[in-house]
């Protein structure tokens, strides 16, 4: 575990956009007071960690019923929240659930939160990269498997279905790229693409993180505990949304996780209060139609921030189920580690909590740019059509960061 000073950044920026489509704009203009860094060999548990580093900056999330209480404009340095990133692999790790393999970006930490407090004028973004004013510009894209691989990796996710092992397992690849120059440019341009609901740019010594993800991981606001699943995705076309309406293979799948949210936030609600507020709405990201469920719940009284994330994470749309058996596979399946992506990234305030799935997500290193992306498979899936499937939600990333 590192605890950071603001002074004491390296080589990227020392302010990190704050990656939340709620933040109010009363908190537009911030400066980082304090943050916290944790990465999967440094023991601990990191969601308590999380916790009790924001409740010593007056946050108050060891009871989250208080969140949203009242809304306060903060005064010029005083704290008004904090941009909030949790791993794939640290949900894994709290679960009991194998982490997989090593992270392909080491250096971007498994748990980070950056507290901030309010500013009376913006605070300049610094230089970022490995040469200053260079421009960007990514290399040859070299994916983690081929898609033979990709293919295989499901057809024995499918055997694991057929033998009882498991219902879903969602499979994610991963590709990377060497750089030159300053990749902020090419991080805003990725959380610039459209029906983005958690976009933004989250930064720290040798380390980038850009998303443009359309998923709720999990909001609490007005009351309630809300996460909006995400499960099945075609073209943004008159005939994609058709065939993702009258899919049974989709549906399915899609109302499996919903199942499955549901019975996580009841680890966490008031007995009787899960709903499902809205199931299989057709929304759309970039080129692709997806679709998406609201699933809420009243939060127990005295619950708190680390036990929710226990609760969540890792997000049921990314895992599978049942969680367990599915995350056991996607260790034994997986090239590489989920680094970045797969996690929660978003925003804690004293008004409300609203982490993002990090789906649509890429990670920048000291040297390479990542992408991964992936999706859930069933007994109905085809090999090939989940490896292009796949690609197609990596596409719109690679794009806007001029690879290839």
């Amino acid at each position: 575990m590192r605890h950071f000073e603001p002074d004491v950044l390296g080589t990227l920026p020392t302010r990190s956009n704050v990656v939340s489509g709620a933040l109010p704009s009363r908190y537009r203009a911030l400066r980082e007071r304090s943050r916290l860094e944790w990465w999967i060999d440094g023991g601990g548990d990191p969601f308590y960690l999380l916790q009790e580093f924001l409740v010593t900056h007056g946050l108050p999330v060891r009871d989250l019923g208080r969140i949203g209480d009242k809304s306060v404009t903060p005064a010029v340095g005083e704290v008004c929240g904090a941009a909030v990133f949790v791993s794939a692999a640290a949900g894994a790790r709290v679960a009991g659930a194998p982490v997989g393999r090593p992270s392909p970006a080491p250096a971007v930490p498994d748990l980070v939160a950056v507290v901030y407090e309010a500013a009376d004028r913006p605070v300049p973004e610094a230089p970022a990269g490995k040469a200053g004013t260079t421009p960007w510009r990514p290399g040859r894209w070299e994916p983690s498997w081929t898609p033979a691989q990709h293919a295989e990796a499901v057809r024995q996710v499918r055997e694991a279905i057929g033998r009882g092992d498991v219902y879903q397992v969602n499979v994610v690849g991963h590709g990377s790229a060497a750089y030159l120059g300053d990749p902020l440019p090419a991080l805003h341009r990725l959380a610039g693409l459209p029906g983005a609901r958690y976009a933004g740019v989250l930064t720290g010594a040798g380390w980038a993180i850009g998303c443009a993800s359309p998923e709720t991981l999990v909001e609490v606001a007005g009351g309630r505990v809300t996460t909006r699943p995400i499960k099945g995705t075609r073209p943004a076309t008159a005939t994609g949304r058709r065939e993702l309406l009258a899919s049974p293979k989709e549906r399915a799948e899609h109302v499996m996780i919903v199942d499955l949210e549901r019975n996580d936030l009841a680890r966490v609600a008031r007995t009787g209060s899960v709903r499902v507020d809205e199931l299989y709405a057709i929304r759309r990201w970039c080129d692709l139609w997806q679709a998406e469920s609201v699933v809420s719940a009243v939060p127990a009284d005295g619950l708190g921030l680390a036990d929710l994330l226990r609760a969540v994470c890792p997000g049921g749309s990314v895992t599978g189920a049942p969680k367990l058996s599915a995350l056991e596979r996607i260790a034994a399946l997986e090239p590489v580690g989920r680094g970045a992506s797969m996690g929660g990234l978003g925003w804690v305030g004293p008004d409300r909590i609203d982490l993002g799935l990090t789906i649509r997500t890429a990670a920048v290193d000291a040297d390479r740019v990542h992408v991964w992306a992936g999706g859930g498979i069933t007994w109905g899936s085809d090999p090939d059509a989940e490896v292009a499937e796949a690609a197609a939600k990596a596409a719109p990333l690679r794009a806007a960061l001029g690879i290839g």
